[in-house]
């Protein structure tokens, strides 16, 4: 088990501003406060059931799933625009 990792994962959730979008691989229970923080979330995996997109339905906010190279193409300090319903996610700046 690399703790490392765990430590960076927290450091970034503590981070994190309330209202930013959260991008991932994907979430997990571990990552909760991320997910109430978050104005959207967007993963590269999931689906109708996956984690990510019961806590978006539960907190009512805009998720994005599947969105395979998400984390490839959007960085940290981007601005982006989430419209869920079409399923689009736009770098603004």
């Amino acid at each position: 088990m690399d703790i490392s990792r765990y430590a960076e994962v927290a450091r970034s959730i503590q981070d994190m501003q309330q209202g930013e979008i959260l991008v991932a691989e994907t979430t997990e229970p571990s990552v909760i406060l991320a997910c109430k923080k978050a104005a959207a979330i967007i993963t590269n995996q999931g689906g109708m059931m996956s984690h990510a997109a019961i806590i978006s339905r539960e907190l009512r906010i805009p998720c994005i799933i599947g969105a395979s190279n998400a984390t490839d193409l959007i960085a940290t300090g981007d601005y982006l625009e989430v419209d869920a319903d079409a399923g689009v996610v736009t770098i603004t700046k």
